[in-house]
């Protein structure tokens, strides 16, 4: 093959890869081939495409890993943990899969790595997402026109210190322009979190210290049924699901509480959660005048959690405490955007609506404890309506893109009935962004990036209820929380296999926790969270350059932060490393080995300990022609994982020392008759709303 021809199968290649998000499906034999030319390409595994880092899947040492989760833990930039995805040095992800919102995490198991196209991670998202979205990971499937019916199943069984079961069975059947789905998940988690926490402060003039042990096993029984259906024809295409999650949890925490030298109460707290949801969301798309793409997409989320909590003082003369509190959650959202081109870019005009209602209703069963965690019924309501715009454009080797947001929110809270006139408030929001590009060759980029961001508290925080923790410790929110006003500004640049991101932000009213005492007879300690300003560097090198069959990466991280709360600085400066590979071997073998650690250091109030080494690894084999996977891995091989920090916030220390039950091997088949990629091509009409409720 020329150099002349190998140019024009790439530039076939990228022009068909980087159009429209509805995925517009095609018999053309050509595209099959093309995907072959793929396999032979000498190009780098990740490119820099403006704020994008770009990897392609076919061909490279991860295309036989398993699922999409294995290919995100061995990329550039990301963490996979628990199989929850995170961007390092980045907070509110959002996941797309074939332009449609990921709606859980089992998605990604859903996808077998032989099945990934490309896999785009956005480090500046632009006004067409929420302003508080940090980053954006869009995947693109492999696209396969198998008519009749296609089925994948996967089974996960692991063992930390108890077992966990998970299956997953997914069925498509495409006929015509038609294509059906549904999808089930039964998963059966048992973990468990060991600690101590000891609370050191001044109280009546003395030196008084709070303490408590935790043994907590959470055994939960969640489930998944979804089912929809999509139609494409021509430019046109429109499709609806719906999804039912129903979980069961009974949570257990057999512990201890003391006071200073007083010998230690055994103490046992019993937890039972019953919850559901119900989501139907649906899209329209169509192309017109062959220029226009007019997408519209709608969700109905309705979600209801009941919880009983019943803390027990076996051995001591202590009253039961017992309290219930139900949550009910309704959203209604609606997203529509119109894309053209404009002056030889493209531009994109939308509007994006939701309505969202979440209510409280907690109740203290003890008298005792009710004089100071009273019961209380909180109702929240929030109308958004945005309107955004963004214009992109190439000129040459430079790259420009710029947009605005522009936000109405008008939010009703109410605690027992009764409006709150001081928490109650309508915003108007603008939140713009640009973003420079300058490509020096394929292998040299550079780009930097500024946004502003207003981001709202969870609901969750919101709430002016408090929870009850032990004899001496309370958990709540805040209502008078203040939403986060924030400035990014974000270097990213690329010289052959080497990365660098430089990360500066100036956040005004971001919310951290602090323990501090709460009015009442007796000592309580009361943890809830407040606004602070903080400033933060993050500076991250990361090395990634495929090697034959073995496949590095490399990072190498810094968090530094200037907090200052009551004359205490937060300062110290954390750092990390990241050491990924993937070997690739002959008759199917593919081996991981995945090494990560981070110094002791500040990030908001909290300052978490080291934990210099831990490993993870895996071993796999396809068999009956890529059909059949079988992978074993290992997670926290030398049981080096902790979670501990202290935090020294209103003049009470704190010293947490916990561990998570993350040392264990799992066993995981994949079986696939005809793979097919995941079908609903809508996207989310109000995913910012879905992650606070």
């Amino acid at each position: 093959m020329n150099a002349k021809a190998f140019t024009t199968i790439l530039a076939t290649i990228f022009i068909i890869g980087t159009g429209h998000a509805q995925n517009q499906e095609t018999t053309d034999s050509l595209t099959h081939e093309l995907q072959e030319v793929v396999v032979t390409a000498q190009q780098p595994a990740t490119k820099l495409v403006g704020s994008t880092l770009v990897t392609t899947i076919p061909g490279s040492n991860l295309s036989h890993l398993g699922n999409a989760l294995d290919v995100l833990a061995q990329l550039p930039m990301l963490r996979v943990q628990d199989d929850a995805v995170s961007v390092i040095g980045k907070n509110n992800i959002e996941i797309y899969i074939d332009g449609r919102p990921m709606r859980d995490n089992l998605e990604l198991r859903q996808i077998l790595s032989t099945n990934l196209k490309k896999v785009e991670l956005l480090m500046a998202p632009g006004a067409a997402y929420a302003s508080t979205t940090g980053a954006v990971l869009r995947i693109t499937t492999l696209r396969n026109f198998i008519q009749g019916l296609s089925f994948t199943d996967q089974l996960q069984l692991q063992r930390c210190s108890k077992w966990s079961v998970m299956d997953h069975l997914g069925l498509s059947y495409r006929t015509g322009n038609w294509e059906f789905f549904t999808n089930g998940v039964i998963n059966h988690n048992n973990f468990r979190i060991k600690g101590t926490t000891t609370n050191t402060l001044i109280y009546d003039g003395k030196e008084t210290i709070v303490g408590g042990s935790q043994h907590n096993t959470f055994p939960t029984l969640t489930g998944s049924a979804k089912a929809g259906f999509n139609y494409a024809k021509g430019s046109q295409s429109f499709g609806a699901l719906y999804r039912y999650n129903p979980e069961r949890g009974d949570f257990n925490n057999c512990g201890t509480e003391w006071l200073d030298n007083n010998p230690a109460l055994r103490r046992e707290i019993d937890k039972q959660i019953r919850a559901h949801s119900h989501l139907t969301s649906l899209y329209y798309e169509n192309t017109l005048a062959d220029n226009y793409l007019l997408h519209f997409d709608g969700d109905f989320r309705q979600a209801e959690a009941d919880n009983s909590v019943a803390t027990t003082y076996s051995e001591s003369t202590n009253p039961d405490v017992n309290s219930t509190d139900e949550r009910k959650s309704t959203l209604w959202a609606g997203k529509l955007y119109l894309r053209f081109p404009l002056w030889n870019g493209d531009f994109t005009v939308g509007t994006q609506d939701s309505h969202t209602h979440t209510s409280l209703d907690y109740r203290m069963l003890n008298d005792r404890v009710g004089e100071y965690i009273p019961s209380s019924l909180t109702d929240a309501r929030q109308t958004s309506a945005a309107l955004f715009a963004s214009w992109s454009r190439m000129l040459g080797k430079l790259s420009l893109s710029a947009g605005a947001r522009y936000e109405y929110v008008d939010y009703d809270f109410k605690v027992d009935g009764k409006r709150d006139g001081n928490l109650s408030r309508r915003d108007h929001l603008l939140t713009p962004d640009v973003s420079l590009g300058y490509s020096f060759n394929d292998e040299s980029q550079i780009s930097l990036s500024y946004k502003t961001a207003r981001v709202k508290p969870p609901y969750s925080q919101l709430t002016g209820s408090l929870s009850y923790v032990g004899l001496h410790e309370i958990e709540g929110g805040n209502p008078s929380l203040h939403d986060e006003r924030m400035h990014d500004v974000q270097l990213f640049g690329m010289w052959k296999g080497f990365m660098l991101q430089a990360d500066y932000t100036r956040s005004l009213d971001t919310y951290a926790f602090v323990k501090q005492l709460h009015p009442a007879d007796n000592l309580q300690l009361l943890t809830h969270p407040v606004n602070i300003d903080v400033s933060a560097v993050s500076l991250y090198l990361i090395w990634n350059r495929p090697i034959h069959r073995w496949t590095p990466n490399v990072t190498l991280g810094m968090y530094r932060q200037w907090l200052d709360l009551e004359s205490t600085a937060h300062n110290k400066p954390m750092f990390s490393y990241y050491f990924n590979n993937t070997l690739s071997l002959p008759r199917g073998w593919t081996i991981t080995a995945n090494m990560n650690g981070c110094s002791s250091g500040d990030m908001h109030t909290n300052r978490f300990g080291a934990t210099w080494f831990m490993i993870d690894a895996s071993v796999g084999k396809t068999f009956l022609n890529k059909s059949l996977t079988v992978k074993l891995s290992a997670n926290d091989i030398l049981n080096t994982a902790n979670n501990n920090w202290t935090m020294n916030t209103c003049g009470i220390f704190v010293d947490k020392h916990q561990s998570y039950d993350h040392r264990g091997i799992s066993l995981n088949v994949t079986y696939s008759f005809q793979p097919r990629k995941s079908k609903y091509k809508g996207s989310s009409a109000a995913e910012a709303e879905m992650k606070r409720l």
